[in-house]
């Protein structure tokens, strides 16, 4: 059973499965965190979408570097969510299924080059109440507890 956060399936509502990688890169007491400016301004763990005939992990690195310019290093696997939402930018209702990893920042390769991204170190602490979401902030809460 993997856990759902954020808001109630709508009733009558045809969601898209939308399987997605994340990654926690934590430095120190700090975590880079993406803000994406629209179509809501929030803090996000960098990742995304996994292409079709793509694999996780591949993605996971794809996607980190166009939100942060960062490459990484994956560590472990941490666990999963679901969230069931719209998506204006695909103008569809998904069920995400979103894979969380921890990875290490390794380098800063360049800016991000995802429109409406940056990346951003923020404190775990902060992190904690400033991710967008509540199954960022709980996997984030679980690695640190």
């Amino acid at each position: 059973m993997i856990r759902r956060y954020g808001e109630a399936v709508k009733a009558g509502q045809r969601y898209r499965r939308r399987p997605g990688v994340y990654a926690i890169l934590l430095r120190g007491d700090h975590i880079l965190a993406t803000h994406q400016a629209e179509p809501i301004p929030e803090f996000q763990l960098p990742g995304g979408g996994i292409d079709r005939g793509e694999q996780p992990i591949p993605a996971l690195h794809r996607e980190v570097f166009e939100e942060t310019g960062w490459k990484i290093a994956v560590t472990r696997h941490l666990g999963a969510f679901r969230r069931f939402t719209y998506m204006p930018e695909y103008d569809m209702w998904a069920e995400k299924l979103c894979t969380v990893y921890l990875a290490q920042p390794v380098r800063r390769l360049g800016p991000p080059s995802e429109a409406g991204h940056t990346a951003i170190w923020l404190p775990v602490e902060e992190a904690l109440t400033r991710l967008g979401n509540a199954g960022d902030r709980a996997m984030l809460a679980r690695l640190l507890a």
